[in-house]
């Protein structure tokens, strides 16, 4: 008989068919040496008590947080029942695997291409019972640029935005748009949040233009990491 098909690709992954094999074996060698660097950094955590809080409520929350520091925050929060906003462009394929690899579930889509329908899912997985991560000013930036993405689904599904920023002073930056943040071996990362972002009772229209708060919460988590 014929061998069985092989089974689906994650939700949110593109299939074989789809992406070529150079993607993958990047997507596998990333992950490797994600696994093996990060497993010698130091994770203190600072403001926790704000996503315990909502959690105790049985609220889910929408982590926001700048692309450049989205590695360690990966690796922080790995295995928490949380729903990452991905690009569709093909570069956001690597890391949508990596993200799968380490317990993340997928929404793909963004400010350019494939937005409203990524926003509808990704109120499902708050519904479903899973947070949900958005890097406002992914995937292409300009760096701490602010799409409206975060807000419109903070004001559609009620749930609080929570900023969340990582800092490590021992790092390597690439010379990127976002100047994407790998922090060494053995280094001390500090995980901070800051006061949720609370969503206003509003049309979505007008938590589109909400783009100060978000960027405000988000450069103060910030600056409670690097103070800290």
């Amino acid at each position: 008989p014929p061998p069985p098909p092989p089974p689906p690709p994650p939700r949110g992954v593109m299939s074989s068919s789809t992406t070529d094999r150079r993607t993958v074996w990047l997507a596998r060698a990333g992950t490797l040496l994600i696994r093996v660097l990060a497993s010698t950094w130091r994770v203190h955590w600072v403001n926790d008590r704000f996503v315990r809080d909502e959690h105790a409520r049985g609220q889910k929350i929408i982590y926001i947080l700048w692309h450049g520091e989205l590695l360690p925050l990966l690796w922080a929060h790995r295995g928490r029942d949380i729903a990452l906003m991905v690009s569709e462009h093909r570069d956001g394929e690597i890391l949508a695997r990596i993200a799968v690899a380490l317990g993340y579930r997928l929404v793909r889509g963004s400010s350019s291409r494939g937005a409203a329908r990524a926003l509808l899912v990704a109120c499902r997985e708050l519904d479903s019972g899973f947070d949900m991560a958005v890097t406002p000013d992914g995937p292409r930036g300009p760096a701490r640029s602010v799409a409206s993405g975060a807000a419109v689904i903070a004001n559609r599904s009620g749930a609080p935005m929570v900023p969340v920023a990582a800092f490590a002073r021992r790092a390597w930056r690439l010379r990127s748009w976002d100047r994407f943040m790998i922090p060494k071996p053995f280094a001390r990362i500090v995980v901070a949040y800051a006061d949720p972002v609370r969503p206003r009772p509003e049309t979505s229209r007008d938590a589109a233009d909400d783009q100060d708060r978000v960027r405000n919460a988000i450069d103060a988590a910030g600056g409670i990491a690097a103070g800290t």
